[in-house]
């Protein structure tokens, strides 16, 4: 079965009506559960990771400061914070420090067995000393840096397909040669300053199925050619939905699911392995989200079960 990878703190003590849907993550480990894609032996529990080990991606001071309390009487604090979206809380602390090493758990296991999934990651607008988006901390840059540094693999390519444009990513790997960034995206959207990424392809909105997946494909296989990547970190971001609440795109439920068979199909066809993260997805029917950001999950699973079982 497909190796996923999941921490029961991943949906911490949240409000309920805050637009960043916290309890996606035990509802999506839920639906995957309920429909056979977590056996006896292939879900994985990634440990939390230390400061010192995340400032191979984040500068210590910030590190600190998200650790602690927010302090409302510091002003640079309360900007820093209101920045980032989201309120503090020391469960917020706990889930920020284990879902980056959680994506890191996917790739290695990846690397391992060609093909992996977190339910969660993508937290691309996290740069290195400051939060935004909702994103305290990259995992996409911390795994790529981390893979590199440890000597596993000697060129990454991060496919973001977020409909947001990754900004943190791109700032942080700016100066990585062996870590190539490309995100497509909605351009007239959120980030309005965005970071040159190795690749940007900003799209109209409203874009439509056809010409959306015309553009993934070409790009993918593109990139597959000229890089030849020991790996693929997969940003399969559920907000290019038409029904999202901050996409701005025009992409079916089933334009969907035919992006994210063909970014994995292609890898596994060319023997690369892939791992995947869930990336953004806002909606106020909380189940349909959990079950938007499972496609990812549903489709790797099935291709694993075809090409690598």
């Amino acid at each position: 079965m497909l190796p996923l990878v999941y921490h029961p703190n991943y949906s911490c003590p949240f409000p309920e009506d805050h637009r960043f849907v916290m309890s996606k993550f035990v509802r999506l480990h839920d639906y995957c559960l309920q429909h056979g894609l977590i056996g006896q032996h292939n879900l994985f529990q990634p440990e939390t990771v230390s400061q010192q080990v995340m400032s191979i991606a984040h500068a210590m001071p910030y590190l600190q400061m998200i650790s602690e309390q927010n302090d409302d009487t510091d002003p640079d604090n309360k900007k820093a914070w209101r920045r980032i979206g989201l309120p503090w809380s020391q469960g917020l602390v706990e889930r920020t420090f284990t879902a980056p090493n959680g994506t890191l758990l996917t790739a290695k296991l990846a690397l391992q067995y060609g093909m992996a999934s977190h339910l969660a990651g993508g937290t691309h607008h996290a740069h290195r000393d400051f939060g935004s988006g909702f994103c305290l901390l990259n995992d996409l840059a911390f795994t790529a840096l981390s893979l590199l540094h440890s000597g596993e693999v000697k060129k990454i390519l991060i496919f973001d397909l977020d409909v947001h444009q990754g900004d943190g990513t791109a700032a942080i790997l700016k100066d990585e040669p062996r870590a190539f960034t490309c995100s497509i995206h909605c351009e007239k959207n959120f980030p309005f300053r965005k970071s040159a990424s190795d690749l940007d392809i900003g799209l109209d909105k409203f874009l439509e199925d056809n010409a959306y997946l015309e553009v993934v494909e070409g790009t993918l296989n593109q990139l597959l050619d000229q890089h030849q990547p020991d790996i693929v970190l997969y940003d399969a971001g559920a907000d290019v939905w038409q029904g999202d609440e901050l996409g701005h795109l025009n992409i079916s439920w089933n334009g969907v699911q035919q992006r994210d068979e063909l970014v994995l199909k292609t890898c596994l066809q060319r023997h690369i392995p892939v791992a995947t993260v869930i990336g953004g997805g806002y909606d106020k029917d909380h189940t349909r989200l959990a079950k938007r950001h499972a496609v990812v999950v549903e489709t790797a699973a099935h291709l694993f079960a075809q090409y690598l079982d």
